[in-house]
């Protein structure tokens, strides 16, 4: 009876989740007359894709869906890169002061991301990056989550295997690359989801940055479609279901190789 309840309430909670998701799809299919009707109608009486095709001629969501993908990838793979590295570092290297500076930078995570804006928009300045693809990907490159979620995968890998790599002849860069990464590609997995749905849905920091419509991501573009007077709500649904697609996409993918990152590192539930 608990296992029935148990899945009863999971379907519930998908539904609630999904009916939202649902609802904007099918918006994007409305004509203005339907999404005008009251009571709102769930499902349309003529569905029509010219809402898609309306979009991408009024605006160059082409362009926009190219700058996001673009930065998404680069930010995303840089952080894969940097915070694997520095995980490696705190977890496996031994020098002076190594635990002490991990809890300093863990500290920062307690810190808005707001409050940093303002130095980071100055530092973009001095170095000539405002408006610029540099502005958008080189600061994002570098995360505290990212740092301590590899840390912590890397933490669990037993240290018989280091050994064994070190009496062999391996150096550390061999051992991180040979060893630990294969072994933690969950992690890997899961901070590639993370950081891709962080950059993409990103809003704040390209609009600080970015001042010319051609580097515009995507965020900021489906902000055009917001009129001062009104919104053309197909219109708006439209460049939002476009931009989910990518992620579905990089979620799908990351979750295969999830399953298999758990299979080849011997991980059992």
């Amino acid at each position: 009876m608990k296992k029935i309840l148990f899945y009863l309430i999971l379907i519930v909670g998908a539904f609630v989740m999904l009916v939202p998701f649902l609802w904007m799809i099918s918006t994007s299919i409305k004509s203005t007359g339907e999404i005008m009707v009251f009571p709102p109608e769930f499902i349309p009486k003529e569905p029509t894709l010219d809402n898609y095709k309306a979009v991408t001629e009024k605006f160059p969501m082409m362009r926009f869906l190219w700058n996001s993908l673009l930065v998404a990838v680069l930010t995303t793979i840089g952080q894969i890169i940097f915070s694997s590295m520095a995980g490696y570092a705190f977890a496996r290297m031994q020098f002076k002061g190594r635990d002490k500076l991990f809890l300093l930078y863990l500290a920062t995570m307690m810190v808005p991301a707001q409050v940093t804006m303002i130095p980071q928009f100055i530092l973009m300045k001095e170095f000539g990056w405002l408006d610029s693809y540099q502005a958008l990907i080189i600061p994002t490159m570098f995360a505290v989550f990212g740092t301590f979620l590899m840390r912590q995968a890397m933490l669990s890998i037993p240290r018989e295997l280091e050994e064994a790599a070190f009496m062999d002849g391996a150096n550390h860069f061999q051992v991180f690359l040979n060893v630990c990464l294969p072994l933690i590609k969950p992690a890997i997995a899961t901070l590639t989801i993370f950081t891709f749905m962080q950059s993409w849905n990103n809003f704040l920091w390209p609009l600080i940055v970015i001042s010319s419509r051609d580097l515009a991501t995507l965020p900021l573009g489906l902000s055009l479609l917001q009129g001062r007077w009104g919104t053309d709500w197909a219109l708006m649904m439209s460049g939002v279901v476009i931009s989910v697609i990518p992620i579905l996409a990089v979620y799908l993918f990351a979750q295969k190789y999830f399953i298999q990152g758990m299979t080849m590192s011997g991980m059992k539930e």
